[in-house]
C-alpha cells in the first residue's frame, strides 16, 4: 500500500504567487487557444450540421424512389398468361391511385412487348402494343432488375426520370413507370438549416432537379452553370464542407452527399456570414475578457490560483483513462500538497478497481460454460481444477429431431426464435442440476457432469438431468408441432474416462472433454428417436436399481469393434418408440 504524504506548505499560497505574476499572459494563451477551439468546433459542428441535413434529404430521396421501387414490383410478381390484360391494367389504375408521383406505366411482356399502358396524362391501351426491346429501360432492368433512367424535362420545365422493374423470373415481364419529381421539392423545401440555408438536388449534368424555390426548377436549364459549377466544387472535397459561391453569388459552406441508385447529389448550404457569425461574436468576447483580465489582474490571478490548471488536469486525463479501462495507469503529482494525496488516493483507488475487475473477469470466464453455483466454487477453490487432468466422466448430447428439414423451410427470425427457446430450457435445466454446459452446436448441445467439480453418483444425476431435459424439451415441441412444425429431441449418454480442461487461444478459452465417451455419447444421440433417452451400458450398470432402463437390443457403434448393447430410459414423460420386437426392462 502506497503511503500517505502529508503537505508540507500552503497549495493556495503557492499557486497565487506564481499566477498573480504570470496572469497577463496565460490569459492572452488561453483567449487564443479559446478562439482556435471555438473556430475548430463551430467548423465541425457546422460540417455535422450540413452533413446530416443533405444524409437526410438523401435518405428520403432513397426512401422515396425504393418506395416507387416497391410498389412496381408488386405488378410484375407473376407470370404473363393469356387474356389477364386487362386485371393487368386494374393493377396498373390502382397503381396510379397508390402512388401520385407515378404520371403513367407501360406494363411489358417477355417478349419486350408493351401490353398494357395507363397514363394520367394520356389515352389507356391494352393489347400487342410497340416492342421495347431496344428500349434503354427494359434492356437496362433485364440486366439489373432495376433501372434508374435519367432526369429529362417536359415542356423544358418539370423533371421526370423513368424507372423499370423487372420480375423476379424472366416470364413475369417489366414495368416502366414515367416519375414526376416535383413531389421531392415538398422534401427539400422542409429542410432548414439555421436561418437562410437550404438544399437543393442536381443530377450528374447539374441540372437542378429540386430547389426550395420551386421556379428555379421549373425554369429548368436557367442557371444550370452556376449549379454545376457548385455540384464540381463541392463534390470535389469528398463529403468535406467547403466555403464557395452559391447560385446568387455570394459566399457559402456547402456540403454534398451522393443519393444513393439515382446519382443525384444533395448539396446543404448556408451563408457563409450566418455561418461564422458565432465565431465573430466569440471573437469579440475574447477581446473585452483580454481587457478585462489586464485591468482586473489581481482578481484573474486569484481565480486561476484556485483553478489549479496542471494538476487537476492530470487527474482528469487519469480519470478518463481509467474509465476507458486502462486500470494500470498511474497519476506522478510531486507537489508536496492536497493534491499529491489525492494522486495517491486515486491511485489506490485503481490498484483496487484492478484488483476487483480482474476477479469479476475470471467469474463471468466460468459462467460462460458452468452453472454459476458451480463457477462460483471454482473462482474460490483451486483454480487447478481447470487444468488439464483425466476423470471419470458423465456425457450429455442432445440433437433435435427435424430441424434440419424445419430450417430449410422455415424464416430466419422463426429459426432464431425456436433456437433461442431451445436453449434457454436446456440452459435452465443445466444450472438446475449443477453441470457443465460445454457447448451449443446448432441444435445440438453437449454437458457434462462430475467436471470439472466433482459430485456424488454422477451416472443417477446425469440420467435425472436427461429426463428433465427432454421433458423441457418436449414441452417446446408440443407447442412447435401445434404450429405444424415437426421437431423432436432425442439424448444420447455415456460414461468413462475422458481428458478435461480449458483449451482455446489467447482470450478465447472454452472449457472441454476429451476422449471415447464422449464420441460414444455422441453417437447414441443419433441413434435416439424422438422423446429417446439412450444410454450405455456402463451408466445402466450405475442406475437400474433406480431409474427404469429398457434394453433396445445391440447396435452397431460408429468407431468399435463389436456391437452394444443399448438401453432407453423407460419413463421421461413421453413414451418410449419400440425399435425391436420385444424391450427387456432392467431393475
Amino acid at each position: 500500500m502506497l503511503s500517505v504524504i502529508r503537505p508540507r506548505r500552503s497549495l493556495f499560497v503557492k499557486y497565487f504567487t506564481t499566477l498573480f505574476v504570470a496572469v497577463v499572459v496565460p490569459l492572452l494563451l488561453g483567449s487564443a487557444t479559446e478562439a482556435w477551439f471555438a473556430f475548430r468546433d463551430n467548423r465541425y459542428d457546422l460540417d455535422e450540421l450540413l452533413r446530416v441535413e443533405a444524409r437526410s434529404a438523401a435518405d428520403r430521396i432513397q426512401a422515396f424512389t425504393d418506395g416507387i421501387r416497391d410498389q412496381l414490383g408488386w405488378v410484375v410478381q407473376f407470370p404473363w398468361t393469356q387474356g389477364e390484360d386487362d386485371r393487368r391494367r386494374i393493377d396498373g389504375l390502382r397503381l396510379l391511385q397508390q402512388v401520385p408521383a407515378i404520371v403513367s406505366l407501360s406494363m411489358v411482356d417477355p417478349t419486350g412487348t408493351e401490353r398494357v399502358f395507363v397514363s394520367r396524362v394520356s389515352m389507356n391501351r391494352t393489347g400487342a402494343g410497340a416492342d421495347m426491346s431496344e428500349d434503354p429501360a427494359v434492356i437496362g432492368a433485364r440486366a439489373n432488375r432495376v433501372w434508374y433512367g435519367p432526369v429529362h424535362y417536359r415542356r423544358d420545365s418539370e423533371p421526370y426520370m423513368r424507372i423499370a422493374v423487372a420480375g423476379n423470373r424472366a416470364a413475369a415481364g417489366i414495368v416502366v413507370a414515367d416519375i414526376n419529381l416535383k413531389l421531392i421539392w415538398d422534401i427539400i423545401a422542409s429542410i432548414k438549416i439555421g436561418d437562410t440555408g437550404h438544399a437543393l438536388v442536381v443530377d450528374d449534368s447539374g441540372r437542378l432537379i429540386a430547389h426550395p424555390d420551386i421556379s428555379l426548377v421549373l425554369r429548368s436549364g436557367v442557371g444550370a452553370g452556376d449549379f454545376n459549377r457548385l455540384k464540381s466544387e463541392v463534390s470535389a472535397a469528398d463529403g468535406a464542407a467547403v466555403t464557395t459561391t452559391g447560385e446568387d453569388g455570394k459566399p457559402v459552406v456547402a456540403l454534398s452527399v451522393p443519393a444513393p441508385n439515382v446519382g443525384w447529389t444533395v448539396i446543404a448550404q448556408q451563408p457563409a456570414l450566418e455561418a461564422f457569425e458565432s465565431i465573430r461574436a466569440a471573437l469579440w468576447r475574447s477581446l473585452i475578457l483580454i481587457g478585462l483580465g489586464i485591468v482586473f489582474a489581481l482578481v484573474l490571478a486569484y481565480w486561476r490560483a484556485c483553478r489549479m490548471w496542471g494538476p487537476i488536469r492530470q487527474l482528469e486525463a487519469g480519470v478518463e483513462r481509467i474509465g476507458m479501462g486502462q486500470l494500470d495507469h498511474r497519476i506522478t503529482i510531486q507537489s508536496r500538497d492536497e493534491l499529491e494525496q489525492l494522486a495517491v488516493r486515486f491511485n489506490q483507488m485503481a490498484e483496487e478497481l484492478a484488483v476487483s475487475q480482474h476477479k469479476s473477469e475470471r467469474i463471468n470466464r466460468l459462467k460462460q460454460f458452468l452453472a454459476p453455483q458451480v463457477a462460483e466454487l471454482v473462482e474460490h477453490s483451486d483454480q487447478r481444477l481447470l487444468d488439464g487432468h483425466r476423470r471419470e466422466v458423465v456425457a450429455i448430447f442432445g440433437d433435435l429431431r427435424g430441424f434440419t428439414a424445419f430450417s430449410a423451410r422455415a424464416e430466419p427470425d422463426v429459426i432464431i426464435a425456436v433456437l433461442r427457446e431451445y436453449y434457454e430450457a436446456i440452459g435452465a435445466v443445466t444450472e438446475r442440476h449443477s453441470a457443465t454446459l460445454i457447448r451449443f452446436a446448432g441444435d445440438g448441445v453437449m454437458v457434462l457432469v462430475n467436471a470439472p467439480v466433482a459430485c456424488d453418483d454422477p451416472a443417477e444425476r446425469g440420467v435425472r438431468l436427461a429426463i428433465d431435459m427432454q421433458a423441457a424439451v418436449q414441452s417446446l415441441a408440443d407447442s412447435w408441432n401445434a404450429r405444424g412444425w415437426a421437431i423432436g429431441f432425442g439424448v444420447g449418454i455415456a460414461m468413462g474416462p475422458a481428458t478435461v480442461g480449458t483449451l482455446g487461444w489467447h482470450g478465447r478459452l472454452d472449457y472441454t472433454a476429451i476422449g471415447s465417451v464422449v464420441n460414444l455419447a455422441s453417437r447414441l444421440c443419433g441413434l435416439a428417436e424422438d422423446t429417446q433417452i439412450l444410454v450405455d451400458p456402463v451408466v445402466t450398470g450405475h442406475v437400474k436399481g433406480s431409474i427404469g432402463l429398457a434394453s433396445i437390443g445391440e447396435r452397431t457403434i460408429k468407431g468399435y469393434d463389436h456391437a452394444l448393447e443399448v438401453f432407453a430410459v423407460a419413463r421421461t414423460g413421453a413414451p418410449v418408440r419400440r425399435t425391436s420386437p420385444e424391450l427387456d426392462l432392467v431393475s
